[in-house]
């Protein structure tokens, strides 16, 4: 899937994702299905986003990924999300050092935001949601500043 969109697109600067399933369940209950669910959507979807985007991307370009709050503070039922979330963390901080042409690549790791606390606050409690509005900052210092390798943090 990448790849096509990545043909229609053409050559680009930057890349923001903020796409990514997660299943969630007691981690005895967590089906081989569930975990691999996960794993190809959250973490495989996004290391092949970059992987093929390096044939597209502009020199001094910039890819940033989303990972999430629950490897830090973890919630009942998340060990898949967390677990990936984490996955990616490393993901960007390690790969960043082997990206070619001055391309950077960094990861925005976001508590519950304000705006979807009506899903996932029943799920969170004890948490302090944050606006979208501060998360895109995040991502906005991730796509023109000059960082690369790291995990932006947004949290209350």
């Amino acid at each position: 899937m990448p790849e096509r969109l990545y043909q229609n697109v053409g050559s680009f600067d930057a890349v923001v994702n903020t796409a990514g399933y997660c299943e969630y369940a007691p981690f005895g209950e967590m089906s081989d299905e569930q975990w691999q669910t996960t794993i190809q959507s959250k973490l495989m979807g996004q290391i092949n986003l970059v992987n093929i985007g390096l044939n597209y991307i502009n020199q001094g370009g910039s890819f940033t990924l989303i990972s999430g709050i629950l490897n830090i503070k973890p919630i009942p039922l998340a060990i898949a999300d967390a677990t990936t979330s984490g996955a990616i963390d490393t993901f960007v901080q390690c790969v960043a050092h082997e990206l070619p042409r001055g391309i950077r690549i960094n990861v925005v790791n976001p508590t519950v935001l304000e705006e979807a606390w009506d899903v996932y606050g029943e799920m969170m409690p004890g948490f302090q949601p944050v606006p979208g509005a501060l998360v895109g900052k995040a991502f906005e210092r991730s796509v023109d500043g000059f960082i690369s390798g790291q995990v932006l943090y947004v949290d209350a």
